[in-house]
């Protein structure tokens, strides 16, 4: 079984035009044509924090659908946080992480079944502090801890993370010891002149790495001031 995952902070949908575009938002993700998307920032962060993307224009004009987090009515996810998927994956199972927090950040996640077999995705955005970043690694690491049964996994977001080769010199991102892998997607913000990897797939020893990059196109790098990250991962049969 092969799917392709992405990442994406949309930046509530403002591109870098400033204007607030959800459509374009959408066609970048029929660009991508990932089969599982974790999103950030896809709520609005004050009143009634209802979401960036509608959820009917999502049902229309995407093959996917949202999985079920929101806490309020009108939100897509958690604290910006929010899963999509392909119609014909089922959702199994749907939480909220818990996360130290200062500021408004937080994590989902998913059990799935996709070709027969239940996998596990993690979306996240964590904090810009390196110390509470490390924290709230942690958390999500203790929680995968506490799930029932082992499912191939991959955790996906915007870790805020700016250096190359950070697991190495102890940054946050240390806190991922192997066998998880972290992959070489690349550099995505700012999107019109990437220079830092903020955001990254991270993925358990269960999945065969096919192909993973940066999905830079001329939409894309006006859509937001990330570029979206995707990874094609196979799950051998056992």
């Amino acid at each position: 079984m092969n799917l392709t995952f992405a990442s994406y902070n949309i930046h509530k949908a403002v591109g870098l035009d400033r204007k607030r575009d959800p459509e374009r938002i959408l066609a970048i993700l029929n660009e991508i044509g990932a089969d599982i998307v974790a999103l950030q920032e896809a709520d609005r962060r004050i009143g009634r924090r209802e979401s960036v993307l509608p959820l009917q224009h999502i049902e229309d004009y995407t093959p996917y659908r949202a999985v079920p987090l929101n806490q309020r009515p009108d939100s897509l996810g958690w604290h910006g946080n929010a899963l999509l998927v392909r119609r014909a994956i089922k959702v199994a199972e749907a939480a909220v992480v818990p996360l130290p927090v200062i500021e408004p950040r937080g994590a989902i996640r998913a059990d799935l079944i996709a070709g027969g077999a239940r996998i596990r995705v993690v979306g996240m955005h964590l904090d810009l502090s390196g110390l509470r970043r490390r924290h709230q690694l942690r958390a999500i690491l203790a929680h995968l801890d506490r799930c029932a049964g082992h499912c191939p996994t991959v955790l996906m977001g915007d870790c805020n993370e700016w250096g190359v080769g950070l697991r190495r010199r102890g940054g946050a991102l240390s806190e991922l010891h192997a066998p998880w892998r972290i992959l070489s997607t690349g550099r995505s913000f700012p999107s019109r002149r990437p220079v830092a990897p903020l955001d990254r797939i991270i993925v358990s020893p269960d999945w065969w790495v096919g192909a993973c990059g940066v999905h830079h196109s001329a939409l894309a790098a006006r859509g937001s001031d990330h570029l979206p990250v995707w990874a094609k991962l196979d799950l051998p049969k056992i």
